[in-house]
């Protein structure tokens, strides 16, 4: 076991780095035309540095039609329009590398574009040399079983094309057709686009979906009682277990991964704490990190897109214990709150209110910095921003949303309800308005009319307001980057979970080499104690979110504290 632990907390620069993820399109707008672009990341460079963070995890900025924000990639080795230029995204680099910055790239190779040129191929005739880059179903052999499509209104995950009288597989949208991975030729293309950028410098892939890219051709009927049995009910989990998933994980490694110094991020749809070690276990030569669901699934209310309830505390310190257990003494886990795809953490695990605001940012940000595993910040959570709660479906942008609403419409359902639930627990655009860096006008993002409404928020929540004020959230999520990074015992060090039925306050102990450090957080709107078992009378406060220390160890509404025990 000690030389299993010993192996598990190798070093390596993509375990102790902190990843702050940035959606182009929301950062910052140099053109005016409403929509962020790779300059103005570049404009953005040092205040990215003055973070502390080590890596930068791209959103899609590839050549796209935009049906779902890039995620529907036409060129892989060109740059969207709206973005800029690849000479933009090579000065973005240089910038980044010269200020010891990394850059990850999202790879999105489940699915492409249908204006993609192996696409418009393939959909030509049945004989084309591309018919073979996607999963196709001639209409003679009758309606293929479902599969479901997520940004449908229908849910169906296959679509029509009268041209060759055929059905083509979309997990998403109809305008995202899957690739067909068991296609060599297919997988070749995508291990020469990867290398590609890898010997353009960049340092490494977040992957979208990709337990997704393998499947069973023949494409079975998959009853209920199936997918309760073997899926644990969940289509995540069916469409994340395809029959060859690892071989190919196993061969993008042995002919791209495993030449370069880079890291390999697995977007987890499916993943559970059973099979997560298939990704990352290193024996298995596949790849670094993967990320989970589990954690921002919890509280959403069964039957609902994405109506968030109220979550118990209990449940969610239970969920990321068992995550840590999983990577004890193999492989190497991550830890996040929120990202493009989910609301704003400060409103969905904090609480907005003006009173806890800025205490619950900084206790979120408390957790995120000192769990094991790799910490995934996202753009504008660093000050604290919250979920736009717009009134009116006309306000939204996101492809999901917009089809969810749409279903419930043809399904005769309450609209309004909708459109209350997206406020809190559901719609991505809250966590994709764009960033807030001052008081001026559109929040300084852009000098034209922008692509998604900016929150009216920014008149007092800004980068700006916050980087004057020491006792900000802005510079707290400094200070804690900080510490991370002069405590090896926050990256390294064993976790082990203390009070864990207290339905109130998380805490929990890191441990390595000698050296001890226990963290308490007051997720509540009242003054909680936890029983640690731990004399604090000689702890040393490395970091509070109050001005002053707590005391007799009461712990005030959503106070966080790490203390260095002798």
């Amino acid at each position: 076991m000690a030389q299993d632990i010993k192996v598990a907390n190798e070093k390596k620069w993509w375990k102790e780095a902190v990843v702050y993820q940035i959606y182009p399109r929301s950062f910052k707008d140099t053109d005016g035309d409403g929509v962020g672009d790779l300059k103005g990341i570049i404009s953005k460079l040092d205040y990215i540095k003055s973070l502390g963070v080590d890596v930068v995890w791209l959103n899609p900025i590839y050549g796209s039609p935009n049906a779902d924000n890039g995620y529907d990639i036409s060129d892989y080795q060109a740059i969207m329009k709206e973005f800029g230029t690849m000479a933009d995204f090579d000065a973005l680099l240089k910038g980044m590398h010269e200020r010891g910055l990394k850059l990850v790239m999202d790879l999105v190779v489940n699915h492409s574009s249908d204006e993609h040129k192996w696409f418009q191929e393939s959909r030509k005739s049945r004989d084309n040399p591309y018919r073979d880059y996607y999963h196709w179903w001639p209409a003679e052999k009758g309606k293929p079983a479902f599969r479901p499509g997520a940004f449908e209104a229908d849910g169906s995950g296959w679509r029509y094309d009268k041209t060759t009288d055929s059905y083509y597989l979309h997990y998403f949208n109809y305008k995202q057709p899957d690739l067909n991975w068991e296609n060599p030729k297919l997988r070749q293309e995508i291990y020469t686009m990867m290398r590609w950028w890898l010997d353009k410098g960049i340092d490494g892939f977040r992957m979208d979906v990709i337990p997704f890219i393998s499947k069973d051709p023949e494409f079975p009927v998959i009853t209920q009682a199936e997918l309760d049995k073997n899926y644990h009910g969940r289509w995540d989990v069916y469409m994340g277990s395809g029959p060859h998933l690892h071989e190919y994980l196993q061969e993008m490694n042995r002919e791209v991964l495993s030449k370069y110094d880079c890291m390999s991020l697995a977007e987890g749809a499916g993943m559970l704490t059973s099979t997560a070690l298939n990704f990352v276990d290193a024996d298995r030569k596949e790849l670094n990190m993967g990320y989970h669901f589990e954690g921002t699934n919890l509280g959403y209310v069964p039957g609902y897109f994405k109506k968030s309830g109220p979550y118990s505390l209990v449940d969610f310190k239970k969920i990321y214990s068992d995550w840590d257990k999983v990577y004890e003494t193999k492989g190497w886990g991550t830890i996040y709150l929120g990202n493009h795809d989910q609301p704003r953490m400060a409103t969905r695990w904090g609480n907005d209110a003006p009173e806890f605001h800025d205490y619950s940012s900084k206790l979120l940000t408390t957790f995120l910095l000192s769990m094991r595993g790799t910490p995934y910040y996202y753009n504008g959570d660093e000050i604290g921003m919250v979920n736009a709660k717009f009134d009116k479906i006309e306000d939204y942008r996101d492809i999901e949303t917009l089809a969810q609403y749409q279903h419930l419409k043809n399904e005769g359902g309450d609209l309004k309800e909708f459109i209350e639930y997206q406020k809190t627990g559901g719609a991505r655009d809250n966590g994709r308005t764009p960033f807030q860096w001052n008081a001026t006008e559109n929040a300084g993002f852009t000098t034209g009319t922008p692509w998604l409404k900016v929150n009216d928020n920014h008149l007092t929540l800004n980068a700006e307001a916050q980087e004057k004020d020491p006792k900000s959230v802005l510079n707290y999520f400094k200070k804690m980057v900080h510490l991370r990074k002069t405590n090896p015992v926050l990256v390294y060090g064993k976790y082990t979970l203390l009070d864990k039925e207290n339905p109130a306050v998380y805490a929990y102990t890191r441990e390595l080499d000698g050296k001890k450090v226990l963290v308490l957080l007051n997720f509540s709107t009242k003054n909680a104690t936890a029983n640690t078992g731990i004399n604090l009378k000689k702890a040393k406060v490395l970091i509070t979110n109050y001005a002053n220390p707590f005391k007799n160890g009461i712990l005030r509404p959503y106070e966080a504290v790490i203390l260095e025990l002798p």
